[in-house]
């Protein structure tokens, strides 16, 4: 039976949680948000200083956004792995993809300033998010849920991105 039928009820996560696997789980998100920090750290103070579209947050709710995005994909993924679904290797690996596709695009953005390649790689990163979410929802339909808020701030980015790229 898929886990998606269950229904999901709070009491019963906590009580079979896993807390090794469940750290595990938030760990790596966390880990990418953290290398990305040290690769990026020299590198943000020029958005403060570039053009941006209206509508564009301070510089200071981004990391505040990333954290609650990363600590969701945490759980979500958790939620995959615990599943032991048929598809949890796949969507597990399409999890793993657009993590890399996250990290990424913080260099093409902040390191390499390339604001073409880091809109069209968002673009890509976008694509991978909705199969991702797709993947999950085979397994679990909590765990895709968890990743709309991250598709929706993507998408936000995107406008973001295609707004520093034409004004800069």
């Amino acid at each position: 039976m898929d886990t998606a039928i269950r229904p999901f009820s709070i009491k019963r996560f906590i009580n079979e949680l896993k807390v090794k696997p469940f750290i595990i789980a938030l760990a790596v998100p966390f880990g990418v948000q953290l290398l990305s920090y040290f690769v990026t750290k020299g590198s943000m103070d020029f958005y403060s200083e570039i053009n941006k579209p209206p509508l564009a947050p301070p510089g200071w709710l981004f990391p505040v956004v990333w954290t609650l995005l990363y600590a969701l994909m945490g759980i979500s993924s958790y939620i995959i792995w615990d599943a032991r679904s048929q598809y949890t290797k796949e969507a597990l690996t399409i999890y793993g993809i657009q993590l890399a596709f996250n990290f990424c695009w913080s260099i093409f953005f902040f390191v390499m300033e390339s604001f073409l390649l880091s809109l069209v790689w968002l673009g890509g990163l976008f694509v991978i998010i909705f199969i991702m979410i797709a993947a999950f929802w085979k397994i679990d339909r909590i765990a895709a849920y968890l990743q709309i808020p991250y598709a929706a701030w993507v998408l936000f980015a995107g406008y973001l991105n295609a707004g520093v790229y034409f004004l800069n």
